[in-house]
């Protein structure tokens, strides 16, 4: 979305709120294979809603990724997500396409809450619309502190961040590398982080509404904390569905379960937000990422609740495996957290 040099040789790099994750790529015709893969956790408050606030203990880690997996290129492709960053669909009343460029800096201003001289924007024409004269474009706008707050760490890591994208995006490069669903498909994907949801609504390749919520998994990790009088540590395994001492397996399930009911009325009202403003059509299917995606009875609740098919998305489906070099099941276990950085791996592939 925002290069910044030459996309041959990107590795994937995705700065998460409980860890950086690593995906490196390589394509052989039209297939894809899996050349280094790593994942680093972080502690808590290190990277809150997106923003990193300990720069020293990422770069660390994504050094450590870089070292322990022996990769060899310095160029990233790493990506943003919320509340500092907007996207919008507008539509562009103008003739013709070339003029679309010279009417996007005055169209912007009505949509961007920042100055405009505070943000990074790019936009990519989606084409005519539905009714009317004009373009519809998608609209990407980041305040230059939020992705300076990225690359500035990649530098201090030792890399060169040559992409900078948003992770809604990103998780739809990986999806639409792994499945085909039917050009009229109305899906929803959904990132569900350990502190951001990002939510993608799109149909045949189009992005038609993003938002970013700030909910995740960090919440079921402080409910049960709270609730069970446990240890942050142990709240994690227990929300993992590991043993923790003398808890009972059953004690977590209502808090699990009163949590996954706050993600699913902000699923509910985003959907309700789109169909609102942007049509009148429910969603087909839904496909579920991030380490959240895993949490006992959410993907149920999810059919449940919009009795539509719901399936935790695998990055890795058409990605070629090698098992002597990867262990298989580890990399199933945490497939779904991988997503965003799968996505911006496929960015290498780009023509520049």
């Amino acid at each position: 979305m925002f290069g910044m040099g030459k996309p041959k040789g990107l590795v994937g790099l995705d700065i998460g709120s409980s860890s950086v994750k690593v995906v490196e790529l390589k394509k052989k015709g039209s297939e894809y294979e899996l050349v280094s893969l790593g994942l680093e956790s972080l502690g808590q408050d290190t990277v809150v809603d997106g923003a990193i606030m300990d720069s020293f203990t990422v770069a660390n880690a994504i050094e450590k990724i870089f070292t322990e997996h022996k990769i060899k290129s310095k160029a990233i492709s790493t990506a943003v997500s919320g509340h500092s960053v907007i996207v919008k669909r507008i539509t562009v009343n103008v003739p013709t396409e070339a003029e679309v460029a010279n009417a996007i800096p005055y169209e912007a201003q009505q949509y961007i809450p920042f100055d405009m001289a505070d943000v990074f924007m790019s936009y990519e024409v989606l084409g005519p619309p539905q009714t009317g004269p004009g373009f519809d474009v998608m609209l990407v706008a980041v305040k230059r502190d939020k992705i300076l707050n990225h690359t500035n760490v990649v530098s201090q890591a030792g890399k060169e961040a040559r992409v900078v994208e948003i992770d809604a995006f990103s998780l739809q490069n990986a999806f639409e590398m792994n499945y085909d669903p039917p050009p009229d498909r109305m899906t929803a994907l959904l990132n569900i982080g350990a502190s951001l949801m990002n939510i993608n609504i799109m149909r045949g390749g189009v992005p038609l509404f993003t938002r970013d919520v700030s909910v995740g998994g960090n919440q079921y990790t402080d409910t049960l904390q709270k609730e069970l009088d446990l240890s942050f540590e142990d709240a994690e395994k227990l929300k993992q569905g590991q043993e923790v001492g003398t808890v009972a397996a059953d004690a977590k399930t209502p808090h699990i379960r009163s949590v996954s009911e706050i993600l699913l009325l902000e699923i509910q009202k985003t959907f309700d937000f789109f169909r609102q403003t942007t049509t009148a059509e429910n969603i087909q299917q839904i496909y579920m990422a991030g380490g959240t995606a895993k949490i006992e009875g959410l993907v149920d609740m999810l059919k449940e609740e919009f009795n539509v098919p719901v399936e935790i998305l695998n990055p890795f489906q058409r990605v070629e495996i090698n098992p002597s070099k990867f262990d298989t099941s580890y990399i199933n276990d945490i497939a779904p957290r991988m997503s965003v950085a799968v996505g911006l791996a496929l960015r290498s592939f780009d023509t520049p």
